[in-house]
């Protein structure tokens, strides 16, 4: 059993961010558990979720051209772990790799418009955490 003592700091450091990301206009985004992550059929999203809030993060901050960097990563890793992924369920496989090529898209727009990235990171987001929910 976790005690509150262990969890206290967890609970503010997510009621911190919640706060900042709401005061700065940033979309919060869903905060999953591992348990939850690994609920999925494909298995543990969480790593990939990582790398697309990371990328998520960098938009906010302007920074395309390491978003792009980031998200290459997402798309890399993602493709290492077809193979093992898209038997588990080749259908939400496809959806979340559809999601994945327009966020790649975006990105990699020859002029990127931050409010499309931004709204294909929050779309692949909402489709990531939709598997947790199958």
């Amino acid at each position: 059993m976790i005690s509150w003592r262990h969890t206290k700091p967890l609970v503010f450091v997510v009621l911190a961010l919640t706060a900042v990301s709401t005061f700065c206009g940033a979309t919060p985004f869903t905060f999953l558990t591992t348990a939850q992550a690994a609920q999925s059929k494909l298995g543990d999203l969480s790593e990939f979720r990582r790398i697309v809030i990371d990328a998520s993060s960098l938009v906010d901050k302007g920074n395309l051209v390491q978003a792009r960097t980031r998200i290459k990563d997402l798309e890399m890793s993602w493709d290492e772990a077809e193979r093992s992924l898209k038997p588990r369920a080749a259908g939400d496989w496809h959806k979340v790799d559809k999601s994945i090529d327009q966020a790649l898209s975006a990105l990699r727009e020859k002029t990127p418009d931050p409010a499309a990235c931004r709204q294909a990171l929050t779309n692949l987001l909402t489709v990531m955490d939709q598997m947790n929910q199958s």
